[in-house]
């Protein structure tokens, strides 16, 4: 869907610091394409991380394993092979990011291509065939007049010149804000909310697939859609994220 420029620029002035020569988290001098957040800030709050290589959340800073696992996934491997996360969800990134997928905060998005690309680079992931992103219902699309998943997959896919389709997985239920329930309502919540359309089955068929979202908390929606996509004939599925809730 195509958001009018008036909606963007209503929006966007309610996004931290909006100039583009201001830095979105401490509003100091930035600059070049890529200068919504300034090297200060990048190297305050964005230290890189050792991760789980299935939940991506932050592991000891002595495991020095890409591959590393930790010890709920080994009990519980998630239904995707790998999991890549750029940022911890909290302070400063969780205000940027809410700006960026509730008010529009799109001028973001190129710093976190990079940020994002950065870390599938470090993560030295396997090879995927196309990216997706993670849809929203009709009706949450139509409020915000854009899904920030799309908006991130597709830029991150040119960057990588990979294809990246967003109606090969749909959301064909309008589920509750997961942020509103509690940890174990979650997986039920999203239970068949995601569809692959039949004539999307034969494009999938033993296709390794990333799944980019915004942000993985509980990891039920992801998990949710990595299923559906196994089911359609997905050969493999990784999660792309630009943040993980600790």
């Amino acid at each position: 869907m195509t958001v009018t420029p008036s909606v963007l620029s209503c929006a966007a002035s309610r996004s931290p610091s909006p100039w583009p020569n201001r830095c979105a988290v401490c509003r100091g001098a930035t600059s070049g394409r890529l200068g919504r957040v300034c090297t200060a800030c990048e190297a305050r709050h964005g230290a890189w991380r050792a991760r789980c290589a299935a939940c991506a959340q932050a592991l000891p800073a002595a495991i020095d394993d890409a591959l590393a696992r930790c010890g709920r996934c080994l009990r519980e491997p998630p239904p995707w092979s790998r999991a890549i996360s750029a940022l911890d969800y909290g302070h400063p990134w969780d205000t940027l990011l809410s700006a960026l997928k509730f008010r529009a905060g799109l001028d973001l998005l190129p710093w976190c291509v990079q940020r994002l690309r950065a870390a599938i680079a470090m993560a030295d992931a396997p090879a995927v065939d196309r990216l997706l992103p993670v849809p929203l219902a009709r009706a949450r699309l139509t409020e915000r007049g854009y899904n920030q998943a799309w908006e991130l997959a597709r830029r991150l896919a040119r960057e990588l010149g990979l294809p990246a389709q967003a109606q090969l997985l749909q959301r064909v239920i309008d589920t509750p804000h997961q942020l509103s329930l509690p940890r174990e309502r979650r997986a039920a919540n999203v239970r068949g909310a995601f569809l692959v359309p039949p004539a999307a089955r034969a494009v999938l068929a033993g296709e390794r697939i990333a799944l980019v979202d915004d942000v993985m908390t509980t990891g039920a929606t992801l998990a949710e859609a990595a299923r559906t996509l196994h089911a359609a004939g997905a050969a493999e599925v990784q999660v792309w994220v630009l943040a993980r809730t600790p």
